[in-house]
């Protein structure tokens, strides 16, 4: 599975890259985080709990930084186990681009899934993986918009 999209964030780059690598906003943003920890500052772990059509699982996993050029540009990358529910693995290139006192997020992920999960069909996955995309970017953009008018 490929995506790719763009976001445009009403923050300075700057305040987008900080939040970009602070764990508690990202675990508010990210659906059905339950738990992310920062264990080195390029490596995390997380426990995610997500309902994929009919299956239900919570992911362990483990997630790395890598090619940081701060504050423009990383990779991430991530596995997450789901017992008999699968895995899923992947990763995505994040750039960052200033542009007027605002910031222009862009990513290219690819992703792979495998158990019950891949079971359920690629038209699924994919569109679950857009909607959990499109509720990160919201959430985040709305922490973002809240920690600029605190």
């Amino acid at each position: 599975m490929d995506m790719t999209g763009e976001e445009r964030i009403a923050a300075p780059r700057d305040v987008v890259w900080a939040a970009l690598n602070d764990p508690d906003i990202l675990k508010q943003c990210i659906p059905g985080c339950q738990s992310l920890e920062k264990i080195s500052p390029t490596e995390l772990t997380a426990t995610v709990k997500l309902k994929i059509g009919p299956v239900s699982a919570s992911f362990n996993g483990e997630v790395t930084l890598s090619n940081i050029n701060a504050p423009e540009s990383y990779t991430i990358s991530g596995e997450g186990k789901g017992g008999i529910a699968g895995f899923a693995k992947g990763g995505a290139d994040v750039t960052l681009e200033e542009e007027g006192g605002e910031t222009i997020l862009r990513y290219e992920a690819k992703a792979q899934v495998g158990g019950k999960i891949a079971q359920l069909g690629s038209r699924l996955v994919d569109s679950s993986a857009k909607k959990l995309a499109q509720q990160f970017f919201a959430d985040f953009t709305a922490a973002l918009n809240g920690q600029a008018t605190a």
